[in-house]
């Protein structure tokens, strides 16, 4: 009874203890019914959970009268009869069989589930031979049918799935029977012994035990055969597993489901590529007269490529040294809408250095490039999370991981509700003029939950501090600070407050601060009530919000909003974001240089400026940030620098900038950000031409950078090359129109470009002519 009430030997001994005590009474009780009924040639065999000795204090029984055939059926039918009735006066559930070996594995051919139970087989009583040749050919049929068996059982995982939820973010979760609960660990377990592949180990014996604890918590506090985790018990099983309350209990299993859940989807993956491999190998050989061929490996980012569907490391990488590697590769990943490979997780766990802090310009650009590449930087992140790299490079992230949210509008827990923010933040991008403050607010604006209080003003101190470690300066944190700390200001004020009231808007204008903060907390406000749920977002609130939106702007408008216009135009311009085609000066306190307040490089660009003109060709600077060298020799066996800029200075001539764009993407030279601007030397007035200055901020997709003189031999060859800014500057020539200036940035899936252009006069292009030309360049990218 002490093994019933609980008292004593918690956890594995008391389940197997539990086992053994059941296993004896249940041999003395088929021990007497073979005397009584004379059979021979018999054993009672478990199966399924009892078989794996994980009797929970209510489990049901599973039983397998097994015989050689040789008995009278009269006989075996009052033999098991003996065994069954017992059982049941005790109240116990009971699931039995009575069969032959070879009608157990007939049985078990033509059922799934009866096939599982049996891969668990173990002796109770009697002929323990016949068990073991029963044990033994069951495995051998599992092993022979995998490239059958497997995908039935994972459809029959996905099935149940779709069927249950997902645990780690049920409210009530099945502990059984929703996705990364005990049946998920069970069809590991098939997997496994199929010899086809295997699941990750890190942390899933573990897993497993706390959600086998957990249930026989729930048995003995409700007295009850159940599986599902009632809200109105939970506090109650935390107290019999020694938790504080039920928030640490949900928060416990969440985690167990979490890896259960990561290495579920890692072993169907592989089981899936062998079986892939496997019916692929005899088209090979035919192909390939029996030679061996190496599985493709296409590049994706510096140290990065893909093989066999997954992100992986190339050969070459160097993780030890190189603490944006992880980032990276992460970022490669989620843009190409891959996995990324468990097995380069836990290498780069193993070998990558942290990052320094504040982190270098090249990490924050990858942390923000993986945020925007949508609903694909999920499962990246995931990875991360399994692999303890979220924590290294977010450390109060601990906080809020698998933290369940108490109420029903929400879908999912904190964790994953600031990853799912960042998705919808991901797909409205294009509104706002700084995406990477957007993204950045949007991951990290429930992150104060984990901490006493309100969660919004921590929240904001959090943020500020998160943000400046990511390596934000002191004006772009304050704006995150800002959007964490008032993220659910519009919606509040706009569903209960009176819209008409000026003081209403006085408020929420005093809060904001500024009209792109204000633009920023509008489409925040959005993408953080799609993430929470169907119910959180209706044309009403969004009509209610953007109303709010509009009055507040108006009166943010103003002679103060014109000095914070000037100045997000300069933002915009460093950071690469614009809104689309303007015509004529985006800017009208920007000289012709395009460099605005820039010194030290406007004087850089006057000497390159000159030195293009004197050649009368491209003069090319390939440098690491404030280090500029004119074409240095660019050995290949050089480490390469983190954030390269390239300057490439030339006389104004048709068709340089789609060559450009061109020979940049002919060399894998990915293009994080350009600026386009027009210097015009004063020594150089008399001559026909201005000169252009490119300035990109560029990365190797794969390998080492190329030579500079390389570059410019091809660019004087101005080879021809496809690329998405190729074909919008080849537009753009050939529409005939001058382009003065141009701002672009890649984030994540999206490219977000600004050009600004006049006619071939240098004027202001008419409306009709401007529309014409968006048309066009629609109708190009389409």
């Amino acid at each position: 009874m002490l093994l019933l009430t609980g008292k004593e030997q918690p956890g594995p001994p008391r389940r197997s203890a539990l086992a053994g005590l059941t296993d004896r009474w249940l041999a003395a009780l088929f021990a007497a019914a073979c005397r009584a009924t004379r059979v021979h040639g018999a054993a009672l065999v478990a199966v399924g959970g009892y078989g794996r000795s994980e009797l929970s204090p209510r489990s049901d029984l599973d039983l397998l009268l097994l015989h050689d055939g040789s008995a009278d059926p009269r006989a075996l039918a009052t033999l098991a009869d003996r065994i069954w009735y017992p059982v049941w006066d005790l109240g116990l559930s009971l699931d039995h069989s009575v069969r032959t070996p070879a009608e157990a594995r007939r049985t078990a051919g033509g059922d799934l589930r009866a096939h599982l139970g049996l891969l668990d087989a173990r002796p109770v009583a009697g002929d323990l031979a016949q068990v073991a040749g029963l044990r033994t050919a069951v495995l051998a049929d599992w092993r022979d049918q995998a490239q059958r068996r497997l995908p039935e059982l994972h459809d029959l995982c996905r099935e149940r799935a779709e069927r249950q939820g997902e645990l780690r973010f049920l409210l009530e979760p099945d502990l059984k029977e929703a996705r990364g609960g005990l049946r998920d660990t069970t069809a590991l377990r098939a997997v496994a012994a199929s010899w086809l592949a295997d699941a990750p180990r890190e942390g899933l014996a573990e897993a497993r035990r706390t959600l086998l604890d957990t249930r026989d918590a729930l048995h003995l506090t409700t007295g009850r055969a159940t599986d599902r985790l009632a809200l109105q018990e939970q506090d109650q099983v935390a107290a019999e597993l020694g938790l504080l309350d039920g928030d640490a209990l949900l928060r416990q299993v969440y985690e167990a489901a979490r890896t259960v859940a990561y290495a579920t989807d890692v072993t169907w993956r592989e089981v899936h590529r062998v079986l892939r491999a496997r019916s692929a190998r005899p088209r090979l050989r035919a192909v390939l007269g029996g030679r061996r061929s190496d599985p493709g490996r296409v590049p994706l980012a510096d140290g990065v490529v893909e093989q066999d569907g997954e992100a992986v490391l190339a050969r070459t990488a160097r993780p030890d040294r190189d603490p944006v590697l992880p980032l990276r590769a992460a970022a490669a990943a989620a843009q190409a809408g891959l996995p990324l490979s468990r097995h380069a997780v836990r290498r780069l766990a193993d070998a990558a250095p942290p990052l320094p802090v504040p982190w270098p310009a090249e990490a924050r650009q990858e942390f923000v490039i993986l945020l925007g590449a949508g609903a694909p930087a999920v499962a990246v992140w995931e990875a991360l999370e399994a692999g303890g790299l979220i924590d290294r490079l977010l450390p109060d992230w601990e906080r809020v991981r698998c933290r369940p949210q108490r109420n029903a509008v929400h879908t999912w827990t904190v964790d994953r509700h600031l990853v799912e923010t960042a998705v919808r933040a991901a797909a409205l991008a294009r509104r706002v003029d700084r995406p990477d403050l957007l993204l950045t607010a949007a991951l990290l604006h429930d992150i104060g939950k984990g901490w006493p209080g309100d969660h919004c003003a921590v929240g904001g101190t959090i943020a500020r501090d998160m943000a400046v470690r990511i390596g934000f300066d002191a004006d772009d944190a304050a704006v995150v600070t800002t959007l964490v700390r008032h993220h659910l200001l519009l919606i509040e004020t706009a569903t209960r407050r009176d819209l008409d009231d000026p003081q209403t808007v006085r408020a929420v204008a005093d809060a904001v601060g500024s009209r792109r903060a204000l633009e920023l907390l509008h489409v925040l406000t959005e993408a953080d009530a799609l993430a929470t749920g169907p119910a959180a977002w209706s044309s009403w609130r969004a009509s209610l919000v953007a109303e709010l939106v509009r009055r507040v702007g108006a009166h943010l408008a103003g002679d103060a909003d014109r000095t914070e216009d000037i100045d997000q135009r300069k933002h915009g311009n460093e950071h690469g974001h614009g809104h689309g085609i303007g015509s004529g000066n985006e800017d009208e306190s920007q000289d012709e240089t395009g460099s605005g307040d820039r010194g030290g490089p406007a004087a850089e660009y006057e000497r390159l400026a000159a030195e293009a003109l004197r050649t009368g060709g491209p003069v090319l600077s390939l440098s690491t940030p404030g280090t500029a060298a004119q074409e240095p020799p660019g050995s290949s066996e050089a480490p390469e620098p983190v954030g390269v800029e390239l300057l490439i200075v030339v006389p104004e001539r048709p068709g340089v900038l789609p060559a450009a764009a061109g020979v940049l993407a002919l060399h894998r030279l990915t293009v994080r950000s350009a600026e386009l601007s027009v210097v015009v030397p004063e020594d150089a007035a008399a001559l026909p031409w201005s000169v252009l200055v490119l300035n990109w901020r560029v990365a190797a997709a794969y390998g080492s950078l190329p030579q500079a003189a390389r570059l410019r031999a091809d660019l004087v060859r101005a080879q021809d090359a496809p690329g998405l800014l190729h074909r919008i500057g080849q537009a753009l020539e050939t529409a005939g129109v001058r382009v003065r200036s141009a701002h672009v940035s890649t984030l994540g899936a999206h490219a977000v470009d600004a050009f600004y252009v006049t006619g071939a006069d240098g004027l202001r292009l008419p409306e009709d002519t401007a529309r014409e030309l968006a048309d066009r360049l629609e109708r190009t990218l389409g």
